[in-house]
Protein backbone atom coordinates (compact mmCIF):
# COMPACT_ATOMS: atom_id res chain seq x y z
CA UNK A 1 0.00 0.00 0.00
CA UNK A 2 1.33 3.39 -1.06
CA UNK A 3 -0.90 5.90 0.65
CA UNK A 4 -1.55 9.62 0.50
CA UNK A 5 -3.33 11.20 3.46
CA UNK A 6 -5.36 14.32 2.68
CA UNK A 7 -6.59 16.46 5.58
CA UNK A 8 -9.17 19.11 4.72
CA UNK A 9 -8.87 22.45 6.53
CA UNK A 10 -10.18 25.00 4.04
CA UNK A 11 -13.54 25.75 5.67
CA UNK A 12 -14.75 28.78 7.59
CA UNK A 13 -15.83 29.39 11.17
CA UNK A 14 -19.37 30.41 10.26
CA UNK A 15 -21.36 27.74 12.09
CA UNK A 16 -18.91 27.79 14.99
CA UNK A 17 -19.58 31.51 15.38
CA UNK A 18 -15.92 32.45 15.07
CA UNK A 19 -14.08 34.62 12.57
CA UNK A 20 -11.29 32.02 12.34
CA UNK A 21 -11.63 28.58 10.79
CA UNK A 22 -12.27 26.31 13.78
CA UNK A 23 -9.40 23.93 12.90
CA UNK A 24 -6.92 26.62 13.99
CA UNK A 25 -8.45 26.93 17.46
CA UNK A 26 -6.65 25.42 20.48
CA UNK A 27 -7.68 22.07 21.95
CA UNK A 28 -5.90 20.93 25.10
CA UNK A 29 -2.71 22.83 24.35
CA UNK A 30 -2.51 22.13 20.61
CA UNK A 31 -4.44 23.33 17.59
CA UNK A 32 -7.29 21.12 16.43
CA UNK A 33 -5.59 20.60 13.06
CA UNK A 34 -2.33 19.50 14.71
CA UNK A 35 -4.14 16.70 16.50
CA UNK A 36 -5.98 15.69 13.33
CA UNK A 37 -2.75 15.51 11.34
CA UNK A 38 -0.80 13.62 13.99
CA UNK A 39 -3.43 10.89 14.32
CA UNK A 40 -3.96 10.67 10.56
CA UNK A 41 -0.33 9.91 9.69
CA UNK A 42 0.80 7.96 12.76
CA UNK A 43 0.24 4.55 11.13
CA UNK A 44 1.83 5.52 7.80
CA UNK A 45 5.53 6.44 8.13
CA UNK A 46 6.00 6.73 4.35
CA UNK A 47 2.76 8.46 3.39
CA UNK A 48 2.35 11.58 1.26
CA UNK A 49 0.65 14.07 3.58
CA UNK A 50 -1.48 16.83 2.10
CA UNK A 51 -3.05 19.66 4.07
CA UNK A 52 -5.73 21.58 2.14
CA UNK A 53 -6.21 25.12 3.44
CA UNK A 54 -7.87 28.41 2.65
CA UNK A 55 -5.15 30.47 0.91
CA UNK A 56 -5.83 33.27 3.42
CA UNK A 57 -4.58 30.94 6.16
CA UNK A 58 -1.24 30.16 4.51
CA UNK A 59 0.95 32.10 6.96
CA UNK A 60 -0.92 30.72 9.96
CA UNK A 61 -0.71 27.17 8.61
CA UNK A 62 3.05 27.36 8.11
CA UNK A 63 3.53 28.77 11.61
CA UNK A 64 1.36 26.09 13.26
CA UNK A 65 3.05 23.28 11.32
CA UNK A 66 6.49 24.60 12.27
CA UNK A 67 5.62 24.77 15.97
CA UNK A 68 3.34 21.75 16.44
CA UNK A 69 3.94 19.31 13.59
CA UNK A 70 7.54 19.77 12.52
CA UNK A 71 8.06 15.99 12.64
CA UNK A 72 5.46 15.53 9.88
CA UNK A 73 6.31 16.25 6.26
CA UNK A 74 3.29 18.15 4.97
CA UNK A 75 2.49 19.50 1.50
CA UNK A 76 0.11 22.47 1.52
CA UNK A 77 -2.55 22.76 -1.20
CA UNK A 78 -5.00 25.64 -1.70
CA UNK A 79 -8.60 24.60 -1.18
CA UNK A 80 -11.68 25.63 -3.10
CA UNK A 81 -15.09 27.14 -2.45
CA UNK A 82 -16.59 23.78 -1.45
CA UNK A 83 -15.49 20.56 0.20
CA UNK A 84 -15.70 18.81 -3.17
CA UNK A 85 -13.52 21.43 -4.84
CA UNK A 86 -10.93 21.13 -2.07
CA UNK A 87 -10.85 17.36 -2.55
CA UNK A 88 -10.49 17.87 -6.30
CA UNK A 89 -7.55 20.25 -5.81
CA UNK A 90 -5.79 17.73 -3.57
CA UNK A 91 -6.26 14.94 -6.12
CA UNK A 92 -4.98 17.11 -8.96
CA UNK A 93 -1.89 17.80 -6.83
CA UNK A 94 -1.43 14.05 -6.38
CA UNK A 95 -2.31 13.15 -9.98
CA UNK A 96 1.27 12.65 -11.27
CA UNK A 97 2.08 10.28 -8.39
CA UNK A 98 -1.20 8.41 -8.80
CA UNK A 99 -0.74 7.99 -12.55
CA UNK A 100 2.84 6.78 -12.00
CA UNK A 101 1.68 4.20 -9.45
CA UNK A 102 3.53 5.89 -6.57
CA UNK A 103 0.24 6.36 -4.71
CA UNK A 104 -2.41 3.64 -4.86
CA UNK A 105 -4.67 4.58 -1.92
CA UNK A 106 -5.91 8.06 -1.03
CA UNK A 107 -7.44 8.77 2.35
CA UNK A 108 -9.41 11.97 2.92
CA UNK A 109 -10.15 13.25 6.41
CA UNK A 110 -11.96 16.25 7.83
CA UNK A 111 -9.48 18.34 9.82
CA UNK A 112 -12.27 19.24 12.25
CA UNK A 113 -12.31 15.62 13.51
CA UNK A 114 -9.24 15.62 15.80
CA UNK A 115 -10.27 12.56 17.86
CA UNK A 116 -10.21 9.84 15.18
CA UNK A 117 -7.58 7.37 16.39
CA UNK A 118 -4.61 6.08 14.43
CA UNK A 119 -6.17 2.60 14.67
CA UNK A 120 -9.23 3.81 12.75
CA UNK A 121 -7.04 5.37 10.04
CA UNK A 122 -5.12 2.11 9.70
CA UNK A 123 -8.26 -0.02 9.49
CA UNK A 124 -9.89 2.24 6.89
CA UNK A 125 -6.75 2.31 4.73
CA UNK A 126 -6.32 -1.47 4.81
CA UNK A 127 -9.98 -2.08 3.96
CA UNK A 128 -9.78 0.34 1.02
CA UNK A 129 -6.59 -1.27 -0.23
CA UNK A 130 -8.14 -4.74 -0.19
CA UNK A 131 -11.70 -3.96 -1.29
CA UNK A 132 -11.65 -0.67 -3.22
CA UNK A 133 -13.06 1.77 -0.69
CA UNK A 134 -13.84 2.14 3.01
CA UNK A 135 -15.45 4.55 5.43
CA UNK A 136 -16.32 4.56 9.14
CA UNK A 137 -19.98 4.33 10.10
CA UNK A 138 -21.91 4.40 13.37
CA UNK A 139 -25.32 2.73 13.62
CA UNK A 140 -27.79 5.35 14.80
CA UNK A 141 -31.12 3.57 15.03
CA UNK A 142 -32.96 0.69 13.38
CA UNK A 143 -35.76 1.77 11.05
CA UNK A 144 -38.65 -0.61 10.49
CA UNK A 145 -39.49 -0.47 6.78
CA UNK A 146 -42.20 -3.14 6.90
CA UNK A 147 -42.91 -6.36 8.70
CA UNK A 148 -40.49 -8.29 6.49
CA UNK A 149 -37.54 -5.92 6.37
CA UNK A 150 -35.41 -3.97 8.81
CA UNK A 151 -32.78 -1.45 7.75
CA UNK A 152 -30.20 0.40 9.78
CA UNK A 153 -29.59 4.13 9.76
CA UNK A 154 -25.88 4.92 9.99
CA UNK A 155 -23.93 8.11 10.49
CA UNK A 156 -20.93 8.26 8.19
CA UNK A 157 -17.67 9.76 9.41
CA UNK A 158 -14.20 10.41 8.02
CA UNK A 159 -11.54 9.30 7.18
CA UNK A 160 -12.76 7.85 3.89
CA UNK A 161 -10.32 6.02 1.63
CA UNK A 162 -10.40 4.67 -1.92
CA UNK A 163 -8.06 3.20 -4.47
CA UNK A 164 -6.28 6.13 -6.00
CA UNK A 165 -6.78 5.66 -9.75
CA UNK A 166 -10.55 5.24 -9.53
CA UNK A 167 -10.81 8.18 -7.13
CA UNK A 168 -8.79 10.45 -9.40
CA UNK A 169 -10.89 9.43 -12.40
CA UNK A 170 -14.12 10.05 -10.49
CA UNK A 171 -13.12 13.60 -9.58
CA UNK A 172 -11.85 14.28 -13.09
CA UNK A 173 -15.23 13.24 -14.50
CA UNK A 174 -17.07 15.22 -11.82
CA UNK A 175 -15.13 18.33 -12.82
CA UNK A 176 -16.11 17.76 -16.44
CA UNK A 177 -19.77 17.24 -15.58
CA UNK A 178 -20.12 19.89 -12.87
CA UNK A 179 -21.04 17.25 -10.29
CA UNK A 180 -20.53 18.25 -6.65
CA UNK A 181 -20.64 15.50 -4.03
CA UNK A 182 -21.37 15.92 -0.35
CA UNK A 183 -18.33 13.83 0.55
CA UNK A 184 -15.74 11.56 -1.05
CA UNK A 185 -18.01 8.51 -1.05
CA UNK A 186 -20.77 10.41 -2.85
CA UNK A 187 -18.50 11.16 -5.81
CA UNK A 188 -17.28 7.57 -5.97
CA UNK A 189 -20.84 6.27 -5.85
CA UNK A 190 -21.79 8.57 -8.74
CA UNK A 191 -19.01 7.43 -11.08
CA UNK A 192 -17.92 4.03 -9.77
CA UNK A 193 -21.01 2.42 -8.21
CA UNK A 194 -19.47 -1.02 -8.67
CA UNK A 195 -16.46 -0.26 -6.47
CA UNK A 196 -16.99 -2.08 -3.20
CA UNK A 197 -17.03 0.35 -0.29
CA UNK A 198 -16.66 -1.34 3.09
CA UNK A 199 -18.30 0.14 6.18
CA UNK A 200 -15.85 -0.10 9.06
CA UNK A 201 -17.18 0.38 12.58
CA UNK A 202 -16.62 4.02 13.41
CA UNK A 203 -15.76 5.60 16.75
CA UNK A 204 -18.39 7.30 18.90
CA UNK A 205 -15.68 9.70 20.08
CA UNK A 206 -14.81 10.70 16.50
CA UNK A 207 -16.81 13.91 16.84
CA UNK A 208 -16.65 16.78 14.39
CA UNK A 209 -15.94 20.18 15.94
CA UNK A 210 -18.84 22.17 14.55
CA UNK A 211 -20.18 24.14 17.51
CA UNK A 212 -18.51 25.53 20.67
CA UNK A 213 -19.97 22.74 22.83
CA UNK A 214 -18.11 20.20 20.70
CA UNK A 215 -14.83 21.57 22.08
CA UNK A 216 -15.99 20.72 25.59
CA UNK A 217 -16.78 17.15 24.50
CA UNK A 218 -13.39 16.86 22.79
CA UNK A 219 -11.60 18.13 25.91
CA UNK A 220 -13.37 15.47 27.98
CA UNK A 221 -12.44 12.69 25.54
CA UNK A 222 -8.79 13.76 25.50
CA UNK A 223 -8.72 13.89 29.29
CA UNK A 224 -10.04 10.32 29.43
CA UNK A 225 -7.30 9.26 26.99
CA UNK A 226 -4.62 10.98 29.01
CA UNK A 227 -4.27 13.51 26.16
CA UNK A 228 -2.96 10.83 23.79
CA UNK A 229 -4.57 10.63 20.35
Amino acid sequence: MRIAVVVLAAGSGTRFGHTTNKVWLPLSGRRIISRSLANAVKSFPKSRNILVINPDDAALAKDVLRREARHIKVEIVAGGASRHESEHNALMHLAPAIEAGKVNVVMIHDGARPLATSVLFHDIAMAAHHHGGALPAIVVDPLEIDIHETRQIVRVQTPQAFRAKELLEAYTKADRDGFVGTDTAACMEEYFPNVQTIAVTGEVTNVKITYPQDLVIAEHVLEKRGYKE
